[in-house]
């Protein structure tokens, strides 16, 4: 089961631009004719403005998606607190159903080109009590791309979630290097390092910058086996 593509974007950690370079992804694809979703199977942290409830990232993935899927379909679980998924389900006493996700991806993959699915924390943080990305990635036969947000001990975490990928029978088929601060430094020897070391090609690297938009970044990102223009 999948779209024409479908990838899982996962991250190093959580708070390192998972959100933000999935919809950098999604622009592209869709700079290139496609029609691209984002989709966030689990989410958590709320924020409420003039009454109304939602989820920040799943904001900016329906924000950066072709169309509106439907909010149950493109996020079939969303939470209240902002915690690691499985606490935060623990806490509101919802049980999450892979079943649920796996009809949720089938839907949305039906209707697009592209599809990315976008994981909660790190590669290995528990989603559910019985749902996690490897869990996500293996039973729905998606490919990994792995976010690196660029800051020290970045090497350490990079290798070893790749590692983690790898050893599970999973593929990994590309790395965004995500700067985090504006002067981190030895930035590119650290760039450079982890193109020597991970097995997998470097799709781009997105400077810091806080403020932009990701429509306006893709020029500096390629899907997964397309070259760069």
């Amino acid at each position: 089961m999948s779209a024409s593509r479908a990838w899982l974007v996962t991250g190093t950690d959580t708070e390192i631009g998972k959100t933000f370079a999935t919809c950098v992804l999604i622009h592209a694809a869709r700079a290139q004719g496609f029609t691209a979703l984002g989709m966030k199977p689990v989410a958590s942290g709320l924020e409420t403005i003039d009454g109304k409830s939602f989820n920040q990232d799943v904001v900016q993935l329906l924000a950066a998606s072709s169309f509106d899927p439907g909010l149950e379909r493109l996020n079939p679980y969303c939470l209240r607190t902002p915690i690691s998924p499985h606490l935060a389900a623990r806490e509101e006493n919802i049980h999450i159903e892979f079943a649920r996700i796996r009809q949720s991806f089938g839907e949305l993959a039906q209707r697009c080109d592209h599809l990315f699915v976008e994981g909660a924390g790190g590669f290995l943080a528990p989603l559910g009590e019985e749902v996690d990305a490897p869990r996500i990635a293996k039973e729905l036969d998606l490919p990994l791309i792995l976010v690196v947000g660029m800051r020290l001990g970045c090497i350490n975490h990079a290798l070893l979630t790749a590692e983690a990928i790898l050893s599970r029978g999973l593929r990994l088929e590309g790395w965004i290097a995500n700067c985090l601060y504006p002067d981190m430094v030895c930035l590119y020897d650290n760039i450079d390092t982890l193109r020597h070391r991970l097995d997998a090609p470097l799709l781009g690297t997105l400077p810091y910058a806080p403020n932009a938009a990701p429509d306006t970044l893709t020029h500096l990102v390629t899907l997964p086996h397309q070259p760069m223009s």
